[in-house]
């Protein structure tokens, strides 16, 4: 059983730890032996193989609307980065190597951040919700997620929550890393772009998809830990239909543990 307890660090150790970690990505990057997506295609593949969107702009408690939109700014911005960007088999994506280091001199603006289960703002807040999408649409396809971090804290209640608890990916420049690894045979290509209302992203390919998926989970609770705070708990799986709709796998995807910032109200997750 997994327990959690809220972290206290220091503003010194914070600081430091963030270039130790951001080093080591930069090394990563550039001596690994991966090869990295880096490539953009016109005109775009023409198969879509899954495609998703979500709201742009989201009323949420306690949170100042100026942060939305300036969260729209910045997803523009990001997305142009990342739009139709090819993975090659054996290559991998990764979010920040393509997006870059979002600045005030790039045209990023304060937006929204949580930092700690707080809420706070810093340039270049809001682009979590580029990673989420991504990762949600890559769960969708047969590409590899080859690192991904959930969020610690659960800060909002749900309201009119689509996907399960735990299905998104957190991101900060640039250790916490989103990276897709294609071990497929065929090469894929990423399209981000914002219309009025939404973020849309796509996954396409060159072929029609020979696989649908249906992510899930499991074990879902809510724990009061020693410490007296609550713990919200849950497993993602997804199934693997062929092109007949018949059940081919059933797929462990993750686990997902994160502290809770607001009293536990679910019906259907009582605190154990």
């Amino acid at each position: 059983m997994t327990s959690l307890k809220p972290l206290k660090r220091s503003q010194v150790r914070i600081f430091f730890g963030k270039k130790y970690y951001r080093m080591k990505r930069y090394l990563d990057w550039y001596f690994s032996k991966k090869k990295y997506a880096l490539k953009k295609v016109l005109p775009y593949k023409s198969h879509i193989i899954f495609a998703h969107k979500t709201l742009l702009l989201r009323k949420l408690k306690n949170v100042d609307m100026w942060l939305q939109h300036n969260k729209i700014k910045n997803l523009k911005i990001a997305s142009e980065r990342i739009n139709g960007t090819v993975i090659q088999p054996g290559e991998t994506l990764s979010y920040w190597r393509l997006i870059g280091n979002p600045t005030r001199r790039k045209g990023y603006v304060d937006g929204m951040i949580l930092h700690y289960g707080n809420v706070t703002t810093g340039v270049g807040g809001g682009l979590c919700q580029l990673s989420n999408l991504i990762y949600w649409m890559t769960l969708h396809t047969p590409l590899t997620i080859s690192e991904r971090y959930r969020h610690s804290y659960d800060v909002f209640p749900d309201s009119n929550r689509s996907q399960p608890f735990g299905s998104g990916a957190t991101c900060a420049y640039n250790y916490l890393d989103l990276q897709i690894k294609n071990n497929t045979s065929q090469a894929y290509q990423l399209l981000i772009y914002l219309t009025d209302t939404h973020l849309v992203g796509e996954w396409r390919a060159d072929y029609q998809p020979t696989r649908t998926y249906e992510v899930y989970e499991k074990e879902h609770r809510i724990s009061l830990e020693y410490w007296g705070g609550y713990v919200r708990h849950n497993t993602i799986y997804r199934k693997v239909y062929n092109m007949e709709n018949q059940l081919i796998d059933d797929e462990f995807v993750t686990e997902n543990h994160a502290i809770l910032m607001y009293e536990p109200l679910l019906p259907d997750a009582k605190p154990q």
